[in-house]
């Protein structure tokens, strides 16, 4: 079974970079510059945890008058196994508890739409690229 968290000290938010290192920068050839960033201090994390081990994470921020949802990350040996929908429904449950009113998207990588339209997120705008990877915005 899944249990997500949402992150309250360093050593969780480290244990959910050490997951985005192996994520991001190892599988997908993403600059660590690029994905360690400004807003880690101010967002709100997450840590999707199996059998008492770290298998993904996520994050939120506000920007604007919008809510951005980020860094949805799950360990190669744990996809498939609902990881990333707890992640996401955690996260989604997280911003809506605040009543904030703001609009959520995310920069969804192509080959994840099909995932986030099943949570109820609906592809806006045209593909572009981030960090040399194909994404859209989503919406929900």
């Amino acid at each position: 079974m899944v249990n997500v968290i949402k992150i309250e000290s360093d050593a969780d938010l480290q244990k959910a970079f050490k997951i985005r290192e192996e994520v991001f920068v190892v599988e997908q050839n993403v600059d660590r510059d690029e994905e360690y960033d400004e807003f880690e201090d101010s967002s709100i994390h997450f840590l999707a945890i199996i059998n008492n081990e770290p298998v993904g994470t996520a994050r939120w921020r506000a920007k604007g008058d919008k809510i951005k949802l980020e860094r949805f990350a799950v360990l190669k040996n744990a996809r498939g196994s609902g990881v990333g929908a707890a992640l996401v429904n955690s996260v989604v449950e997280d911003v809506n508890s605040k009543n904030l009113g703001k609009q959520m998207y995310m920069h969804a990588q192509v080959h994840a739409i099909p995932f986030y339209e099943k949570l109820g997120f609906k592809k806006q705008g045209d593909l572009f690229v981030e960090c040399d990877i194909e994404h859209y915005i989503m919406v929900k």
